[in-house]
């Protein structure tokens, strides 16, 4: 026994986080204010992790008797049989190790005086002193050459494989073979979590260790001191330049303890959390015939897409239904659905608590899962189409503007559509975008009812023989200052069937990163040019000049210029 209460009497204990919580012996009855000991259904005669640091592991057994439960939880209820080929992550948790984890950083903490180190982009390992085990209790099979040098006192740390190579070092520890591919990993060790000192004296101790081992595969993880507010931002800067994913600073004399402490922050621009995969969104433009988004949900029920920040190879394999991702996001929106959502990668334990996996209608279902539809998602409905008009001497311009849930059109001589993560985002750009429209002169017409669409007039890439376009599709209203019809097109380098007419010609150019096209036609004394992404309707401009001649002079003038920058004529 370590300490006892007597009868009446009461003690204060901090929890893993900044919870405080009352111990109290009533007649012999031992209770403990945290949830672990309300929330269990074993009567009074109970017993949790704060009781058995205070009175011992051995007097907690005597009170409660051999058979007790002393893990301070619940029983888990047995697990319903799955459904042939149904993959999806269990939500109970797993009995992991007892490790140190994280508070964000909220400005609140006066961080000078603490310990910065490198926030690793990398996989959680434990080393218990025999094998690698994540923080849900799942083991990493790693070489036994990888494993033979470490000690045999444990070790916290992280199997890291370089910034940016999150998903690659996921792939290489989730092996079960033991692969070679593990040349690539370092163990950066952070922590030592059974030395019993203080922060300092346990960074001497993994230093002193893995420097006697000389094994390059270890490395122990950096820390220096904070010199203020300015110190933190600066090294914040140079690390998410790097490619780092922020930093994790250290209570000064702090020793190691189980679970979210405030003695450990994480400082990052942006932030991170998980969310499972709900559905498969099918990707357009460039992205056709592959994935252009993943709806998820969050543990609260709040569901979006994330449709940025995966490489091709992730868009032609993404994760699957009822998988956990993680992604970052700058902030929340008032309805708490998260800005700018970049996916990182699928959570290697792939579990959290939430409600179960649903199907959602208009989503493209993986096809190694089938949950159970669910009721419809309810979608703000359209809103009115607003249009706006100007004089400017001889010229008039109009701009509109629509807003259907989530997407936004905007019409001012060429159709342009944009996707937000919710409605609440795209009712907001819409209001900003009218008023700098207002601001710049434009006056509404019809005061916010539904203005009528203008009349659909042809630009000069569309078939004008095409009766049977989609009706679903945009049409592009003709630049306002246009003198001119625009003519009908040729196919590439061919006649139009208007004589005399030079057909259109079509270019390419695709290096790196960069996969744009550009168009031209000539129209007696006028030029027409497109050009944009590959896969999209591009932007459209018109020349006039003085001449047939001049005019024809001036596009192989641009047709030499694209050519010389590398674009090709298909």
């Amino acid at each position: 026994m370590t300490a006892d209460l007597a009868d009446g009497e009461s003690t204060e204990v901090k929890g893993s986080g900044s919870s405080i919580y009352t111990l109290k012996n009533t007649g012999g009855v031992y209770s403990c204010s945290c949830p672990a000991w309300r929330n269990q259904s074993a009567g009074v005669i109970r017993t949790c992790k704060h009781l058995r640091a205070l009175r011992g592991d051995e007097a907690e057994i005597k009170r409660l008797g051999s058979s007790a439960n002393l893990t301070g939880r619940p029983p888990k209820p047995p697990k319903p049989p799955k459904a042939p080929g149904d993959n999806t992550p269990d939500d109970d948790d797993d009995e992991g190790p007892p490790v140190l984890l994280a508070h964000k950083w909220e400005n609140d903490v006066d961080l000078t005086g603490w310990w910065l180190s490198e926030k690793l982009d990398g996989v959680r390992a434990y080393w218990d002193g025999t094998r690698f085990i994540s923080r849900l209790g799942n083991e990493f099979f790693a070489p036994k050459w990888f494993t033979e040098p470490l000690p045999k006192s444990p070790l916290d740390g992280e199997l890291f494989g370089g910034r940016k190579q999150f998903q690659r070092t996921v792939g290489i520890v989730k092996r079960q073979d033991a692969s070679e591919l593990w040349k690539e990993l370092q163990y950066v060790v952070f922590d030592a979590p059974s030395h019993g000192g203080v922060f300092e004296e346990r960074v001497a101790f993994i230093e002193s260790t893995l420097t006697s081992l000389k094994v390059k595969w270890l490395v122990a993880h950096k820390h220096e001191l904070c010199n203020g507010t300015e110190h933190l931002r600066a090294e914040l800067a140079r690390v998410e330049g790097l490619g780092g994913e922020g930093l994790m600073v250290r209570q000064p004399r702090s020793r190691y303890e189980a679970g979210r402490s405030n003695t450990l922050l994480k400082v990052k621009s942006f932030h991170d959390t998980e969310a499972r995969v709900l559905g498969h969104v099918p990707g357009a433009g460039r992205h056709k015939g592959r994935l252009g988004a993943l709806l998820v949900e969050l543990p609260d029920g709040t569901k979006f897409n994330v449709g940025t920040g995966f490489s091709d190879v992730e868009r032609e394999n993404p994760p699957a239904i009822g998988s956990i991702i993680t992604f970052r996001y700058q902030e929340l929106s008032n309805s708490g659905t998260p800005r700018f959502p970049s996916y990182i990668g699928e959570r290697i334990d792939g579990k959290f608590h939430s409600s179960t996996t649903r199907r959602v209608e208009g989503v493209h279902a993986s096809k190694t899962a089938a949950p159970p539809p669910a009721a419809p998602v309810v979608k703000r409905g359209p809103m009115p189409t607003r249009r706006f008009e100007m004089t400017d001497g001889d010229t008039r311009y109009f701009w509109e503007i629509e807003t259907n849930g989530m997407k936004q059109t905007v019409r001012f001589g060429e159709v342009k559509e944009k996707v937000f993560e919710d409605d609440d985002e795209a009712t907001e750009n819409t209001a900003k975008k009218i008023a700098e429209k207002v601001a710049k002169g434009f006056k509404e017409i019809g005061g916010g009812a539904a203005a009528a669409a203008p009349a659909k007039k042809k630009s000069p890439f569309d078939d004008e023989e095409d009766d049977d376009a989609p009706a679903a599709k945009p049409a592009a209203a003709a630049a306002p200052a246009a003198k001119k019809a625009a003519p009908a097109p040729a196919a590439a380098g061919g006649k139009s069937s208007k004589s005399g007419e030079e057909g259109a010609r079509y270019f390419e150019f695709i290096e790196g990163s960069s996969s744009k096209f550009w168009e031209i036609r000539v129209d007696g004394t006028t030029f027409y040019t497109r050009y944009g992404k590959i896969g999209t309707d591009g932007q459209m401009t018109q020349k006039d000049f003085d001449s047939p001649e001049k005019t024809q002079a001036e596009a192989n003038k641009l047709v030499a210029e694209k050519t010389k920058k590398g674009y090709e004529e298909k």
